[in-house]
């Protein structure tokens, strides 16, 4: 029975890729990096029930679990090329595990096609619903993005919109349904389900941006590895941070700031470039749909501080998701 859930993913999600010299059937994949470049690696575990909701479809959580890796992947300023991928998953009749496999590999390759990214291996066992994806991906030497160049001085920015996944969460968790309404809530649980990564704009930000990183626990716990490991502080302003219309329809002004600042799932790009870039910048991300929004900057100190519309500093009790906090 694995071997054949092992062909149904391999069929589903085959990618021709020439550096992939052996793939998915053997001990251990072969593959020949090209001349030149660094390897980029990541990997990232999701458990059902705390990364995405019991009751998820299989394709979009097939589509997340690469998702989040590629979002590590534009951090970084790498371009993807292959993947691992270890499924437990839970005992059900075999008919059931057949439709769950299929949809997971749907989503999967669904984000992994347009990106030339192949599948070269795994493993698959039973236990609680959990899947671990490991992506590598290539950067020319010396060009990767790193959360720790930031220097005083420079602007802040993040990619897209922020909270959305966050008021999608909020919504599934009060019984809403993507087919109800006006396609608010439709919206914001695809933004849950589905996240963009931003691998384009990872690729614009190389030898720009000074520190870069991905909105995964939300903005000010992310923000604030970029302090850490650049030695600095963040200012921010509130009314700055850039959120969408169907959130803002959807939730309060407070509820909708504290998605933004401290929601998580977005899988934006924070980032900083010197001032003299930012108007390049903004331009290009334009360019690449994605866009970027001026949020604040960096300063002399630590941690990341918070401004409102009137000037005062707010006080941020919740900065993000804290897997042991």
């Amino acid at each position: 029975m694995e071997f054949r859930l092992i062909d149904r993913i391999r069929e589903r999600t085959a990618q021709g890729r020439e550096d992939v010299r052996l793939g998915i059937g053997d001990d251990a994949a072969v593959v020949a990096p090209p001349v030149g470049q660094e390897i980029a690696i990541a990997v990232d575990t999701m458990v059902e029930g705390v990364h995405f909701p019991v009751g998820t479809a299989a394709a979009d959580i097939g589509w997340k679990s690469l998702a989040v890796n590629l979002s590590d992947l534009a951090a970084m300023g790498a371009s993807p090329a292959w993947a691992l991928l270890a499924l437990t998953l839970p005992p059900q009749p075999a008919e059931s595990l057949k439709q769950f496999i299929d949809g997971y590999a749907e989503g999967f390759a669904q984000l992994a096609q347009p990106h030339r990214l192949a599948l070269i291996g795994g493993d698959t066992t039973r236990g609680a619903l959990t899947i671990s994806v490991a992506v590598h991906g290539f950067v020319p030497p010396g060009k990767a993005l790193t959360r720790a160049g930031a220097r005083a001085g420079d602007v802040v920015l993040v990619t897209g919109t922020l909270g959305d996944a966050a008021g999608g969460l909020q919504l599934l968790q009060r019984g809403a349904r993507v087919d109800e309404g006006d396609g608010r809530a439709a919206y914001l649980i695809e933004r849950l389900h589905r996240p963009t990564p931003r691998l384009a704009a990872g690729l614009a930000l190389r030898e720009r941006a000074s520190a870069c990183i991905d909105v995964s626990d939300g903005l000010l716990a992310d923000l604030g590895h970029i302090c850490e490991e650049s030695g600095l502080g963040a200012e921010v302003d509130a009314e700055l941070l850039p959120r969408s219309p169907m959130l803002m329809a959807s939730f309060d002004e407070l509820a909708v700031r504290d998605f933004a600042l401290a929601g998580g799932d977005d899988y934006e790009l924070c980032f900083t470039v010197p001032s003299a870039m930012v108007v390049d910048v903004q331009t290009d991300l334009a360019r690449l749909g994605c866009g970027a929004t001026r949020i604040g900057r960096m300063v002399e100190g630590a941690g990341v501080r918070v401004r409102d519309a009137q000037g005062q500093w707010l006080e941020t009790t919740r900065h993000g998701w804290d897997h042991f906090a």
